[in-house]
């Protein structure tokens, strides 16, 4: 980087002091990283050996899927690790590669919700064009565009929060390399850097609620115009799952970063608790017990292994 910092290392405070509550929190977000691991890997498994489900819709679920593993993965390690350990430091390029990496992530999430509800859209609004619209060719297209501008934004918002001046205290006030908690280390102006970094986030998470937004508009139109109360609800259920994914991470996302930053308080952390394990784990819950074809997939999936046993 170039900016001009004279910090090392920073020390990270973590969730809670107390060696009590610490032991207690390292079981419960243990198993919570445990549980995202097998689900997130059982949906892409489950995916990749059905037949059934190899279609666009789900195509971009076992991205979405891979995508929770990688940013939660990119928190729960470290976090586990300090829960335990009193040497809470961490070096200024890994706090750096951790931001960089958890941006990456979280904004790729947010376009893979933006697809799966155009997707929807096209499915429900347009079914005769489907196949055409979202063809194999144009899934990867979106995809490769989504991970090259997410990697765009990351470079961008890691050279405005890390290319400032460290040079006062070096005890980030979180139990991971957030936003929010390194810039109040920034000896110099970073009102400029702030402003940048909110631009992104809108452009990213903004720009996806509004096409999430428009495509459910046009769904809602198309299902109302529906003759049979059956289509209506087959269409709706369709639906349920991925509003309540985007419900809950883009709720929790504008809470933290749609916010001034002198709005930021101590109830942030239980926050970035949620939307960093909680949800990666809650995500395959959501789109397998709310989805029949995945329920169906993986009823057969646990008979052909109980036929080899």
């Amino acid at each position: 980087m170039g900016g001009n910092h004279t910090q090392t290392k920073f020390i990270l405070l973590g969730i809670t002091d107390s060696p009590c509550v610490q032991i207690q929190l390292f079981v419960l977000f243990l198993l919570i990283y445990i549980v995202t691991l097998v689900g997130n890997f059982g949906i892409i498994t489950v995916v990749r050996v059905s037949s059934s489900l190899h279609t666009p819709m789900y195509f971009f679920l076992t991205h979405f899927a891979f995508i929770d593993i990688c940013y939660s993965t990119v928190i729960s390690p470290r976090m586990l690790a300090d829960l335990l350990a009193e040497d809470k430091t961490i070096s200024f390029t890994a706090c750096m590669m951790q931001f960089f990496t958890f941006v990456f992530f979280t904004a790729i999430e947010c376009h893979l919700l933006a697809m799966m509800a155009y997707d929807r859209h096209v499915a429900i609004c347009h079914p005769l064009l489907y196949v055409t619209i979202i063809s194999s060719r144009v899934c990867w297209q979106l995809i490769a565009a989504s991970y090259l501008f997410a990697f765009f934004s990351a470079i961008i918002s890691m050279w405005c929060v890390f290319g400032g001046s460290f040079c006062g205290p070096n005890r980030i006030d979180h139990y991971f390399c957030d936003e929010v908690p390194v810039l109040k280390l920034v000896c110099s102006d970073t009102h400029s850097s702030e402003m940048v970094i909110f631009a992104f986030v809108t452009i990213n998470a903004v720009g996806a609620s509004m096409v999430i937004l428009l495509s459910y508009i046009s769904i809602i139109r198309t299902v109302l115009r529906m003759c049979s109360a059956q289509s209506r609800a087959r269409a709706f259920h369709t639906c349920a799952s991925h509003l309540m994914a985007v419900s809950i991470f883009f709720g929790t996302g504008f809470f933290m970063y749609l916010q001034p930053s002198s709005s930021h308080r101590s109830m942030d952390k239980v926050v970035s608790i949620f939307y960093t394990a909680v949800i990666p784990m809650l995500n395959p819950f959501i789109y397998s017990l709310r989805n029949k074809e995945v329920k169906g997939a993986l009823l057969k999936c646990g008979r052909r292994l109980f036929s080899r046993w």
